[in-house]
């Protein structure tokens, strides 16, 4: 398989014209100077901007400029506030600009108890001894309008740490009084992140099955350094993949970056991991892969934001959907049912778009922007096959890279190798918000001329969507796969089969994005995680149970949570979270008539956290601990299994896990 996908790789390349070198409209040459200590930044920059339009400086408000020199004269233009940052206009000039900045400050102290999703939503510039964190996106440098750019930059850090950013690392040097490493990139790029830590740095060079000359790093805490092997054959193993599916790795290094707090951040060349992350032995063989792969999309080739992300979705399926295909064929299935299952949570009127989907910014977000993207490339190469999709994907990569591209640029790409207008395909699913409801209106069994039929009529709301439905006929013989083409909203099929039929079921394998018939949805954890309104109410022993009970509220739920008091009647309609302590739980669950302890999760473990319905039909989630710590013991874990329908847990340990079984079956034949 590895030999013939580089054989069709090379007959490509000779009828697809690759992406011209891009010239870079800014170009960054920064020497910073970082003591973590006492999270002391001084840094300089010359800037080159090529265009000549009028732009902006924008540099943090907590960080001082000492001089700005456009074109070799002190900058006159007073700077405003914009949000967190500090913003200079600088007028239009023919032949571009060159800009000299000296600026410093102090950054804020690394946060420990942040959790991912407070990293995520918290773009500030952070040092402290145990790890430095400058994204882009906190404006610690200079940034130059909205421009994608170059850069070379020179990081010094006393004794006992290194630093890194993405790109290639020119020079370096370790002495006892301090580190100095100079690095560059030379493709657009879309900001300057910069990490910083005690790391204990191990290197591999390696040359891949393609012949790609890379060198792999590890930048680890010493409390993981004996991580480095490990991580480092992962890497070497992921990029011999993808070059063989997409093309040749397109940079010269790779490094695993190790963040003090729980990040997962992917940038081109690195990808900066949680040290709790990296510890976690199933981390090379899923996040890992993914964080590889974003070097072609996402970083090596851009999605254009303004019309969708859909390089998350991309990289969803090829990498974490492709383990699980790996993995066996009930694998797969899994996690397809779970898409199906995180989208049907998704209440209605509050999905999105898939063109709207830019980045993820909470649980709602993330159902969309990477399950459901990664569901339509899942159909997509069931409507082409394999070998145009395959094919798809290497001409977008050679015509897009390090270029911004559009999900336009991937229909344009798919349409060359596989002969076919995709426009309908691509315009229903990425314009309409929600899901097509797909069921079965009539089914029949007939008998004409000695041939077996099954007659069957699907429905679906209009306006209709078209779609490739899977159909499961069960004989007297034993099962057969059918596809029909649905384009309306009533439309009737004739299906012959080899024997008696018996039964049919729609879409067996969880194939095509459809919003699930109730008798396929257990409850699971993440209906109330992303219900637009969630009542919380605390079934706890006494008041110091309570902010405890009411942090973790905050950590599992998208909405503001809205506390009930004890005694109160509940309100009806919304979805409702209980959390507290065993006795108090079940007392609260029989007094309001809702839904006792399942038996699968009563008196096992030390905390129980389990979904089930509202009377009405609402979602309800309870959190069930046995002691306060108990309670904080889940916190941390919970959010990440919002697939399950419940969880029992030992300490900080999930000892069982599960979701409730689904009475769906086939419709019988008469």
């Amino acid at each position: 398989m590895r030999a013939l996908a580089v054989s069709i790789v090379c007959a490509l390349a000779a009828v697809v014209t690759p992406a011209p070198a891009f010239a870079q409209p800014v170009h960054y040459d920064i020497a910073v100077h970082l003591e973590p200590a006492t999270r002391v930044l001084e840094a300089t920059a010359r800037i080159t901007v090529k265009a000549p339009e009028a732009t902006t400086i924008a540099l943090a408000r907590t960080l001082a400029a000492d001089y700005i020199l456009v074109d070799g004269e002190p900058l006159t233009a007073r700077g405003v506030t914009r949000g967190g940052e500090r913003v200079w206009p600088v007028a239009a000039r023919r032949g571009g600009h060159a800009i000299e900045i000296r600026w410093r400050g102090i950054v804020a102290p690394i946060d420990l108890s942040l959790d991912h999703r407070g990293t995520l939503g918290r773009p500030v510039a952070a040092s402290g001894p145990d790890g430095t964190f400058l994204p882009s996106g906190s404006y610690w440098y200079p940034v130059i309008g909205n421009s994608l750019g170059s850069y070379r930059v020179a990081i010094d850090l006393p004794a006992g740490q290194r630093g890194i950013v993405a790109g290639r690392l020119v020079e370096e040097t370790v002495a006892e009084d301090g580190a100095h490493a100079v690095f560059e990139f030379a493709h657009p790029a879309e900001g300057i992140d910069l990490m910083a830590g005690p790391y204990r740095v191990e290197t591999r060079a390696v040359r891949t099955t393609r012949g790609s000359d890379v060198a792999l790093r590890t930048y680890f805490a010493p409390e993981i350094a004996e991580l480095s092997k490990s991580y480092l054959d992962a890497v070497q193993g992921y990029i011999d993949l993808y070059e063989a599916r997409i093309g040749p790795y397109p940079f010269t290094e790779f490094s695993v970056v190790s963040s003090p707090t729980p990040t997962g951040f992917g940038m081109p060349t690195l990808t900066y991991l949680g040290e709790s992350v990296l510890r976690l032995p199933f981390i090379r063989a899923t996040s890992l892969g993914h964080e590889v792969l974003h070097n072609w999309w996402g970083n090596g080739v851009y999605p254009d934001l303004a019309s969708g992300n859909w390089a998350e979705g991309l990289t969803t399926f090829m990498a974490d959907y492709a383990y699980k295909e790996q993995a066996g064929d009930d694998a797969a299935r899994e996690m397809r049912l779970g898409w199906l299952r995180d989208l049907a949570a998704v209440p209605p009127g509050h999905d999105q778009p898939l063109r709207a989907f830019t980045a993820r910014t909470h649980g709602m977000s993330q159902i969309v922007g990477y399950n459901k993207s990664a569901m339509v490339f899942l159909m997509l190469r069931d409507t082409l096959g394999t070998e145009a999709f395959d094919r798809g994907l290497r001409r977008f990569w050679l015509e897009q890279k390090f270029r911004v591209a559009s999900w336009r640029d991937l229909q344009r790409a798919f349409e060359a190798e596989s002969g076919r207008d995709l426009a309908m395909f691509f315009t229903q699913w990425l314009e309409r918000e929600g899901l097509p409801s797909v069921r079965i209106a009539e089914a029949s069994r007939a008998t004409s001329g000695g041939t077996h039929l099954v007659r069957i009529t699907l429905a679906q709301d209009t306006p209709a969507y078209g779609l490739r439905v899977p159909l499961r006929v069960q004989t007297e013989q034993g099962d057969e796969m059918h596809t029909v083409q649905l384009a309306s909203g009533r439309q009737s099929f004739e299906i012959e089969v080899r024997a008696r039929p018996t039964e049919i079921t729609l879409d067996p394998e969880f194939r095509i994005l459809r919003r699930l018939d109730q008798a396929e949805l257990p409850p699971i954890l993440r209906q109330t995680m992303v219900a637009p309104a969630v009542v919380v109410a605390l079934a706890v022993p006494g008041a110091e149970w309570t902010p405890q009970a009411k942090r973790l509220a905050g950590r599992l739920i998208d909405a503001a949570p809205v506390f009930v008091d004890e005694g109160a009647s509940l309100p009806r309609d919304p979805a409702l979270l209980v959390i507290g302590r065993h006795a108090e739980v079940d007392a609260f669950l029989a007094r309001n008539g809702l839904p006792a302890r399942p038996p699968a999760v009563a008196g096992t473990g030390s905390a129980q956290v389990w979904a089930a319905t509202r009377p009405g039909g609402a979602p309800l989630l309870i959190v069930s601990a046995g002691d306060l710590g108990s309670l904080g013991a889940v916190e941390r874990l919970v959010p990440h299994y919002g697939r399950q329908s419940y969880l029992v847990f030992a300490g900080r340990r999930i000892i069982a896990r599960g979701v409730w079984p689904s009475p769906a079956g086939g419709r019988a034949l008469r």
